[in-house]
């Protein structure tokens, strides 16, 4: 399996000044983690806590980035910035980009391949609807977002993506699917990569789990044989839940 990564998504919360101090909290309770940690945190905010980790083993991302290297996108945010800034990873097409701002399968295409050639670590978000899910749509669905998202990828860059499972009906809803559910889905998330690039590449690629995941549900989902870690909400936000997340997948 992949590395374990778990990469917390403040979302839009936390100023600042906020944010540092949230790192700073969160720096003791991290520093014996046995797994990757990043936090993708607000672009107003990733100065402040690229100070913050300085030093530490704890890695800097972004929530979203433009597929340009500059020009005429006001409000936009390019790969040359973010890296200048020390961001490492950055997260592309969130169901909530997609749901709110018009992000597209190509869009989160152009995005990837984007983020790939500027050395950036892609963490691309798939997942279906309440209604797919029990219309019997899931395995064809996401499987679809994973191969409209990895077009023109190679294999050996496809190494270097992280695939984020998030169920769009268990975020931010206290919603969760069930260990067996998740496990299940992100297996056919790697099959889907095996037909792609071969069982080895789909075996190195990271597969982290999104759908509210809390302190209370880590330990069992990270128990799952295909779950390699964990993309975090409101657990996030809160000092002793991320580090008890954090312990539940350093296991």
């Amino acid at each position: 399996m992949g590395r374990t990564i778990i990469a917390g998504n403040w979302k839009m919360n936390l100023t600042p000044s906020q944010g540092a101090a949230l790192a700073e909290e969160l720096l003791p309770k991290l520093e014996n983690a046995g797994c990757e940690i990043v936090l993708c945190v607000p672009y107003v905010d990733l100065a402040a806590v690229a100070q913050a980790i300085k030093g530490s083993k704890i890695r800097l991302g972004a929530q979203n980035l433009h597929f340009k290297a500059s020009g005429a996108y006001t409000g936009e945010i390019s790969a040359a910035m973010l890296k200048e800034l020390g961001v490492e990873y950055v997260i592309i097409g969130h169901s909530e980009r997609r749901q709110y701002f018009a992000e597209s399968d190509e869009t989160v295409n152009l995005k990837t391949l984007f983020a790939l050639e500027n050395g950036l670590i892609p963490i691309v978000c798939v997942g279906e609807s309440l209604a797919q899910r029990e219309g019997g749509q899931t395995d064809a669905f996401v499987a679809g977002q994973v191969r409209a998202a990895l077009k023109g990828v190679s294999a050996e860059a496809a190494k270097g993506v992280v695939l984020a499972y998030e169920p769009i009906w268990a975020i931010g809803t206290g919603k969760v699917a069930s260990n067996e559910q998740a496990d299940e889905t992100i297996g056919v998330i790697r099959q889907t990569l095996a037909a792609l690039y071969g069982q080895e590449a789909a075996q190195s690629v990271t597969i982290q789990y999104g759908g509210s995941m809390n302190a209370q549900n880590a330990e069992g989902l990270m128990a799952m044989p295909q779950i390699d870690g964990g993309l975090i909400g409101g657990a996030a936000l809160k000092a002793e839940d991320f580090a008890v997340i954090v312990r539940a997948a350093s296991r």
